[in-house]
């Protein structure tokens, strides 16, 4: 994972721009993995760890009405997560994490493991994704960690979607 990282502030300072995350199932993990990274300060501005819906509201800007009518765990909820990362921060390149990492929460639509994604740049454009991660607790969460880091890398790589 160390190595995705070193590429992703690699991509990130040849473009001279700055990440700011907002994780909720993630707890901070890709946070804390970007800045293991040596010279992630001149890339990495800030982490946004939002895991209850009060604090997506207040620290992102996520609307009720989104987590009413979508849930916490969707791609309209991670949009919004990712938007409020940028509006909240002094970054030009954001991502968000909102899932299910169990053992328990899921449900027949949003089963254990389901994690959703949001990439924007500059308040103009947002790609989400959902995944359908299987195996534990951890398991999950460093799925989520390798899947928005490989996102960002791909989107900052010139891809018009994520792998």
């Amino acid at each position: 994972m160390q190595a995705l990282s070193i590429a992703v502030g690699t991509a990130l300072a040849s473009r001279k721009l700055r990440l700011a995350c907002a994780e909720s199932c993630t707890g901070g993990w890709v946070s804390e993995l970007v800045t293991e990274t040596a010279g992630s300060s001149e890339w990495f501005e800030r982490g946004f760890v939002t895991y209850s819906n009060a604090a997506k509201q207040e620290m992102l800007g996520v609307r009720q009405e989104t987590l009413e009518s979508h849930g916490a765990v969707s791609e309209e909820t991670a949009c919004e997560m990712a938007l409020g990362a940028l509006a909240h921060s002094h970054a030009q390149i954001a991502l968000a994490v909102s899932g299910i990492a169990g053992p328990g929460g899921g449900s027949p639509g949003k089963p254990v493991g389901t994690v959703c994604f949001a990439w924007c740049r500059d308040q103009t454009s947002v790609v989400s994704e959902t995944r359908y991660f299987s195996g534990g607790r951890q398991a999950v969460r460093r799925q989520a960690v390798i899947t928005a880091l490989q996102g960002l890398l791909s989107l900052l790589n010139g891809a018009k979607t994520v792998p």
